[in-house]
């Protein structure tokens, strides 16, 4: 009988041994995150990017071309972040991989998002700590990288498209010169711009002739998402032929249809700043940017199309 107990026991304990495996592999429910670029939420700034560790990422209003200008002493504050092989797989959920790019820069390969370039921030050469967003704001140029921006910040030297270079002063007047000025762009770097003949919440400009809306399109939202250095509350919209445009101050906003080169491309381009000038007078069509003056009230209602 003892002999046909360890039988039987040889034979059961490897059966028991897969038995316990299966259970094992069945109930085992940890879940390797292989995300190397994730979203954050902050109840302050909303959801931003960051690497796997969870370090913020940052824009840079100076690279709202594209391209990397963090140069000499600027690069041990900012180093560059790059990832390489990036594929969806590797994104949080509410990335794209498309979204995503990377560049060459002196400090070696960095990788972008909507086009902006993307940065840590190392305050004495140190990395800020994961969950940190202490580099937002800094110097009114540097920005959380957010994934649902409205309206970024740009810092570039303004070149109308009668060739001409230009300064802005915060009374709207521009003066000819060579100097960055600090504007609104969409979340693409694509400048946005005002019309001097709208007034409060009232645009005057556009029509229902496709060629005409053409050469100053509306910037369709809504909604304003905003850096942390402006007032969300100066935002709002009205309704302009069925669409939604965006307003500030009151200002209806728009874009300028020839803000492109050949390729297609629209980031960092305004020459829209100079359309309408002349040797006597200032142009009809402005940047938008933090400090301008509201948008007078006059009378009249509705838009009309009222040429430059």
């Amino acid at each position: 009988m003892k002999t046909r107990y360890k039988l039987v026991m040889i034979f059961l304990l490897p059966v028991a041994g897969i038995l316990l495996s299966q259970c094992k592999k069945t109930t085992d429910t940890t879940v390797v995150d292989s995300a190397v670029v994730k979203l954050k939420t902050s109840a302050t700034l909303g959801s931003y990017l960051t690497d796997t560790k969870g370090n913020a990422l940052y824009f840079f209003s100076n690279d709202a071309a594209g391209v990397n200008t963090c140069n000499d002493g600027c690069t041990a504050l900012w180093p560059v972040f790059f990832v390489s092989g990036l594929t969806q797989a590797k994104l949080d959920n509410g990335l794209f991989v498309a979204d995503f790019d990377s560049i060459t820069t002196p400090n070696g390969k960095q990788l972008t998002y909507k086009g902006w370039p993307l940065y840590y921030y190392a305050p004495g050469g140190v990395r800020e700590a994961p969950g940190m967003t202490s580099g937002d704001n800094v110097g009114g140029i540097w920005f959380v990288a957010k994934p649902d921006y409205t309206i970024m910040i740009a810092n570039l030297q303004l070149h109308g498209i009668n060739g001409k270079d230009y300064t802005v002063s915060p009374t709207n007047m521009y003066t000819e010169g060579v100097g960055a000025s600090i504007y609104f762009t969409d979340q693409m770097g694509r400048t946005l711009y005002v019309f001097a003949n709208d007034s409060s919440n009232i645009n005057r400009w556009t029509t229902t002739d496709a060629v005409h809306d053409a050469l100053w399109p509306i910037y369709q939202y809504n909604v304003a998402v905003v850096p942390s250095s402006l007032d969300k509350t100066l935002f709002g919209s009205i309704t302009v032929f069925g669409n939604k445009q965006l307003t500030y101050k009151g200002w209806p906003i728009y874009y300028f249809g020839a803000d492109v080169d050949a390729n297609g491309k629209y980031r960092g381009f305004n020459k829209g700043i100079s359309v309408g000038a002349t040797a006597t007078t200032q142009p009809k069509w402005f940047i938008l940017f933090k400090d301008m003056p509201a948008a007078p009230f006059k009378p009249g209602t509705g838009a009309g199309g009222s040429g430059y």
